[in-house]
């Protein structure tokens, strides 16, 4: 299921950036502790960048296409 909504676009975007902001801070929490579970931080750090390719696809579908 797509969407098509420029609204539910916006909407959807705003929880991917929420998302991805919670992980920086949590990932940067993680990395300054001591002993701390590689493992973990590396599944973090990829799913920080699936949201980003996810938001910049999100951003690229509300930019409207422009015939040359």
């Amino acid at each position: 299921m797509q969407v098509q909504d420029p609204a539910e676009i916006a909407h959807l975007l705003a929880e991917l950036r929420v998302e991805h902001r919670d992980l920086d801070v949590a990932i940067e929490h993680l990395a300054n502790i001591i002993g701390r579970d590689e493992l973990q931080l590396t599944r973090m750090k990829k799913r920080k960048l699936l949201l980003k390719d996810a938001i910049a696809r999100l951003e690229s579908r509300l930019i409207p296409d422009l015939d040359a």
